[in-house]
């Protein structure tokens, strides 16, 4: 599809405007199980629309074949919250697709960056701690603890871990380390697309004493039984890098590849759909018919030799 000047025009995804519904008038496109009511993710839900209301509107989509009614799309437990706490209608969001699998697919989930910044800019704005316990389902030590996530980490590793993955622990694990060496371990992450604990740790074990940050007392000294020594995790960390650099290469051909496969894939197929081709291999080159077989049944790159190559009220 292309706008005047043959520009391309992107499609909405939701209409312009939402719509109110009655509760009656939702088509679930999922069945939720008996005891979803006792899942916490369902009690999150509930106390949050107790506290401060719907926050994120149920996507649906109209059923054409019958005016006033909708399909629910995303937000099942939402919708059942609010009929346990005795809502007739509510507003939603009208999906220009059908397809629930199609739009969870599309669906982002809150990484904890983000959800430091929602906290942040609800305190700003006047949210009490404890108010934002009870809306989110957890005690305020925690709403506290996400307040301040980001303290001790710069703002060049803030940018540009704000839309990752990371858990609370690895931002505990980098606050360990100064500006210069957090910045490098947040690359690592990002080049590696590792965001756990375990790597984060790995690259804490292999900084130098100069690249800690500032605190009362130096890092401790490992026992001299540990099964790792500062030189096996420095080696470590440069067999890494190396990696990295392969991965990249990997990565700048591994699309063009992908593209040669199919083609191939297409011609080989083609081959092979003809009778007497697969005779005269068979009786002539039968090593090579074994190897035409395998590319026509391939679906993507072998792995071998390529191995190397981002929700307060969701549900």
């Amino acid at each position: 599809m292309t706008a005047e000047g043959g520009a391309p025009r992107v499609a909405w995804g939701f209409e312009a405007t939402s719509v109110v519904v009655r509760l009656d008038a939702l088509l679930p496109l999922k069945s939720l199980r008996e005891d979803v009511k006792l899942s916490a993710k369902y009690r999150q839900i509930a106390t949050s629309i107790r506290a401060v209301g719907l926050v994120e509107p149920p996507v649906v989509t109209p059923d054409k074949t019958t005016p006033g009614i909708y399909f629910l799309v995303d937000g099942h437990l939402r919708v059942e919250a609010l009929r346990e706490l005795g809502q007739e209608t509510v507003e939603c969001l009208v999906s220009t697709d059908d397809e629930a699998f199609t739009y969870n697919k599309r669906v982002n989930r809150l990484s904890p960056p983000q959800e430091h910044r929602m906290i942040v800019r609800a305190i700003e704005r006047g949210v009490s701690e404890t108010r934002l316990a009870e809306a989110l389902g957890i005690n305020v030590a925690a709403v506290q603890r996400r307040a301040r996530l980001m303290d001790g980490i710069s703002p060049e590793v803030a940018e540009l871990l704000k839309d990752s993955q990371c858990s609370f622990a690895v931002f505990d694990v980098l606050r360990k380390m100064g500006p210069m060496r957090q910045l490098e371990a947040a690359e690592l992450m990002l080049g590696h697309n590792n965001f756990r604990k375990a790597f984060a740790l790995a690259l804490l074990a292999a900084t130098p004493d100069g690249h800690l940050a500032a605190t009362k007392g130096k890092r401790r000294t490992a026992p001299e039984t540990s099964a790792v020594t500062r030189e096996q995790v420095a080696r470590l960390e440069r067999e890494l890098a190396g990696l990295q650099i392969q991965i990249k290469a990997v990565e700048e051909t591994y699309g063009l590849d992908n593209l040669h496969l199919t083609v191939a894939k297409a011609y080989v197929t083609r081959l092979l759909g003809n009778a007497q081709v697969v005779r005269w291999l068979a009786q002539h080159k039968p090593e090579y018919l074994s190897e035409f077989q395998a590319i026509a049944e391939l679906t993507s790159l072998p792995v071998e030799g390529h191995s190397a190559g981002r929700d307060g009220q969701a549900g």
